[in-house]
């Protein structure tokens, strides 16, 4: 009986199969691989000239098979060449395909006798007619090649000899040595020591609650967290530092009792080198080690040696956290992840550079932190900074402790900062500390490739969502040429969809229906809020200017950001917007609302009023021109036909249209007027609202925002956390509360000890309902019926959780409007009661709209989810031009 033997092989590599026609090379992949990861020769020229044996196809057979063995490659999926690849060409350009995606090499060599393969052949009817110089042949090339196939660029050789060893082996996958995904932390990284223990013992004890562990002669040989956390180096343990040995001893012991993971700087690189013999340039901190080291064999004749075996134990760079987290020395492109070969170890060590110097003569490094789109956080150091700030979803944590700045660590996944300052300058930098850290604005830049052409963003509340390249397109244009600066922009709201059409008659929408829709979808509770005849707005509130800078990256001295459905800002004058948000801010301070919610800022969805402040120009160019020709030409027509009337002149029932004509026309007209006043103007006053009652002028303690009101009801995102799935009740609760602190400091500026007299802030009215209850329902019914009554627009009905998933695990609607049969004159015209155009008007193709809606919604939670969390711009970014871009849909505006 045959012993059986284990085969390696990486779970990422290119497998090459080397063996003569009739060896059993593709039995052997269908043993052991995946039918998906065997990429034949074979199959090839079957699928280029239906024949598997036609060997005229051989050129375009192989170059198939290369294409899609360097596809499977950039997947990062293993793969298996199934060819003879006796040939030493044939064999080269498969492994600088390994090398050019950086996977290792493995050649797996069927060593069959030649009879066999002979026997074999024979008795296959497809290779019958295989001639009989080709298996002689096959067999000298495969045996001059054995020798020499790890020169020529494998990285592993297993060379199976006779049938029963082919036969009886078993092939196991190993696991890379930079993939750690199964470890989820939680970690502590620590950037770069450069033998400045007596900070790193510091920043572990005091800072990050290790417990050091000491050997007789009192010195750091370990440390333990007690919550069981695990500390990650970035490497540069050494040179120019006090008492590198005594950082080297710390650290091996924690990496020894497996309380530490480790990866290599090119310092260690270096030393490792030295400790060799090799010969190395003696600079850059090394002389400093050299000499630690020499001292420190006097005590210990054997540290050496082990630090030279922990140096060369070291992997280039580690993927932890389920492939969350990346930890590197001078940090990695997503493509290098987990990837093994030369280049990548070399990235990692020293990262890339430019081929120029600066004035310094130091090599300019390739900004890679700009150009990062990966999904994995990638923590390094190497490049000292003055401060560690996030860039693209990396993070540098060179803080140049060595240079007299400061010792810095990462808490993953917490994400938060941590370090120590420097003791002393214990070595002064050739190059000095720059004044600007990477981060901010300027550190987070976007990239047309970003959103260009046809995209799909992955949202965790609605799976894959596609964005058509025409839609993409229009997007740009808008938020190129009109929007505020994308880091101004976290969100942008959906579109709603109104009610399903009425079927009572004089009614287009009614309350009935959007009760009975949300019904069938499984939801009970309800709220009814009023719908302000304004403007879709969202306030992006900073509890001061610094907060913007440094959060947000404003460049005007402007808390924040107050913008429409399409990144637009509301107010040209920068004055304004900062009164706006400032009295936000104030009132929120005077709510509590900043200490309670742990936060400097806050994203507001909410009402801008009045109507004009946007869509003034929609008003006076589309709306009022309707409305002004049925206030125009309707009365004229009365009167002419009332003449013919006179005249004798059979009319019918003209008359009575054109008087019915010119009553819409009226109440188009008093409806259009009802939405808008004059603002900001103390000098002339201003009209109140129609829940406010009568003009009246602006007091004492007017700021510009007389006549402007904003009706916020939903807290969209705080710091470090998004608000959106808060249900609807607690969401206006804490609004209320900002509204009574606002309308608290009105009544002491009124009395002489306020900021100011006037109000922003306006309530939402609103009513719950059971869905299931008749008499909730009818009261909902007459609450609206009241409202529209009165002059209001409509109302909102959403689910009360506010995030409902229905039996199907679809999101349910979050909100749909209905309107009031006056508003809707605005929007379908003054005659659209007559009873033919309500009939013609109730066939309105709700299902596109309703689909656009909860896409919408899907990508404004992912933009808030994303923004809460901390990543970067781009990705922010991307889920928010998505919103934009899907509103480029075709959809009836009417809706």
């Amino acid at each position: 009986m045959t012993d059986v033997r284990t085969l390696a092989v990486p779970d990422l590599c290119l497998v090459v199969l080397v063996g003569t026609t009739g060896a059993g090379k593709s039995t052997f992949a269908r043993r052991h691989f995946l039918p998906t990861e065997v990429v034949s020769s074979d199959v090839c020229r079957g699928l280029v000239a239906d024949d598997d044996n036609d060997q005229s196809a051989t050129p375009d057979a192989f170059d198939l098979l290369h294409y899609i063995t360097a596809k499977r490659l950039t997947g990062g999926r293993i793969t298996v060449v199934d060819a003879t690849n006796v040939q030493s060409e044939a064999r080269r350009q498969l492994v600088a395909l390994a090398r050019e995606h950086d996977v290792l090499p493995v050649a797996v060599v069927l060593d069959v006798p030649e009879a066999v393969c002979a026997e074999r052949n024979a008795a296959r009817a497809d290779r019958a007619g295989l001639p009989a110089h080709v298996l002689p042949r096959q067999r000298r090339e495969l045996r001059r090649s054995l020798r020499g196939l790890e020169r020529e660029g494998f990285r592993r050789v297993h060379v199976l000899r006779g049938v029963e060893e082919v036969e009886s082996v078993r092939v196991e996958r190993e696991r890379r040595w930079n993939d750690l995904r199964q470890l989820t932390g939680p970690f502590d990284i620590v950037g770069d020591v450069h033998g400045c223990r007596a900070e790193l013992e510091t920043l572990l004890a005091d800072r990050l609650g290790y417990r050091l562990e000491r050997d007789a002669r009192g010195r750091a040989v370990g440390a333990r967290h007690p919550e069981g956390r695990t500390a990650v180096f970035v490497g540069d343990l050494v040179d120019r530092g006090p008492d590198s040995p005594g950082v080297l001893r710390l650290v091996m012991g924690m990496v020894e009792a497996g309380t530490a993971l480790c990866v290599p700087g090119n310092h260690e690189n270096k030393l490792g080198r030295w400790l060799k013999g090799r010969k190395v340039k003696v600079a850059h901190g090394l002389a400093e080690t050299v000499e630690q080291m020499e001292k420190e064999a006097q005590d210990d004749p054997e540290f050496a040696g082990r630090v030279g075996t922990f140096v060369d134990g070291l992997v280039s760079h580690y993927v932890l956290d389920g492939g969350a987290l990346v930890v590197c020395h001078a940090g990695l492109p997503e493509k290098y992840h987990g990837r093994t070969s030369g280049r990548v170890r070399a990235h990692a060590l020293y990262g890339e550079t430019t081929g120029e110097t600066d004035e310094f003569g130091l090599p300019v490094r390739y900004p890679w932190a700009e150009d990062y789109r990966g999904r994995a956080a990638v923590v390094y150091g190497h490049t000292p900074v003055p401060r560690a700030s996030w860039v693209n979803n990396t993070l540098c944590l060179d803080t140049g402790c060595v240079f007299g700045g400061a010792m810095t660590a990462l808490r993953w996944p917490e994400r938060e900062l941590v370090d120590v300052p420097a003791e002393q300058v214990w070595y002064e930098p050739v190059r000095p500390l720059a004044t600007d850290a990477p981060g901010g604005a300027d550190g987070r830049p976007l990239d047309l490739t970003d959103v260009h052409g046809r995209r799909i963003v992955e949202t965790r509340h609605a799976g894959r969502i596609s964005v058509r390249e025409e839609n993409a397109a229009a997007a740009l244009e808008v938020m190129s040429r009109f929007a505020l600066a994308p880091e101004l922009v976290p969100y942008l709201p959906p579109t709603m969809a109104p009610c399903a059409t009425s079927r009572e008659e004089g009614w287009l929408e009614h309350p009935a229906e959007a009760f009975a829709g949300y019904r069938a979808d499984g939801v009970r509770e309800v709220v009814c809020e009023e719908k302000h005849m304004g403007s879709r707005a969202v306030a992006l509130v900073c509890r001061d200017v610094a907060t913007a800078r440094e959060r947000f990256g404003a460049r005007r001295d402007v808390p924040g950001a107050l913008y429409t459905r399409t990144g637009r800002p509301f107010l040209d004058d920068d004055a304004l917007t900062a009164a706006v948000l400032r009295r936000v801010a104030r009132s929120a301070e005077d709510a509590g609302l900043w200490a309670e919610l742990d936060t400097d800022w806050m994203l507001l969805d909410a009402e801008l009023m009045p109507w004009s402040l946007k869509a003034g120009g929609l008003l006076r160019n589309q709306y009022a021109a309707v409305g002004a020709a049925a206030g125009a030409v309707f009365p004229d027509a009365v009167g002419a036909v009332a003449a013919a009337a006179a005249r004798g002149v059979d009319v019918g029932g003209l008359l009575d249209r054109q008087h019915g004509r010119a009553a819409d026309a009226a109440a188009f007209t008093e409806a259009y007027r009802r939405y808008c006043w004059p603002v900001g103007d103390p000098a002339r006053g201003w009209p109140g609202e129609p829940q406010d009652g009568p003009a009246r002028t602006p007091g004492r303690g007017s700021d510009g925002l007389d006549g402007i009101r904003l009706a916020p009801f939903q807290i969209l995102a705080v710091r470090d956390r998004s608000l959106a799935t808060l249900p609807h009740d607690r969401q206006l609760a804490l609004i209320d509360r900002m509204i009574d602190a606002e309308g608290a400091a009105a009544v002491r500026a009124n009395a002489g000890d306020g900021p100011w007299t006037n109000r922003l802030l306006a309530p939402t009215r609103r009513r719950c309902v059971d869905t299931h209850d008749e008499a909730s329902v009818a009261e909902g019914v007459r609450w609206w019926l009241e409202l529209t009554g009165a002059g209001g627009e409509g109302m909102v009905v959403k689910p009360l959780a506010a995030y409902v998933r229905g039996e199907n695990g679809r999101l349910v609607q979050p909100g749909v409007k209905v309107r009031g049969r006056e508003y809707l004159r605005i929007i379908y015209g003054a005659e659209y009661t007559r009873p033919d155009n309500l009939e013609r008007l109730r066939v309105r193709h709700l299902g596109h709209k309703r689909s656009l809606a909860q896409r919408e919604y899907a990508l404004g939670l992912e933009a808030l989810d994303r923004l809460a969390g901390g990543e970067p711009l781009w990705r922010v970014h991307e889920a928010v031009f998505a919103v934009l871009a899907l509103e480029s849909e075709p959809v009836d505006p009417r809706l």
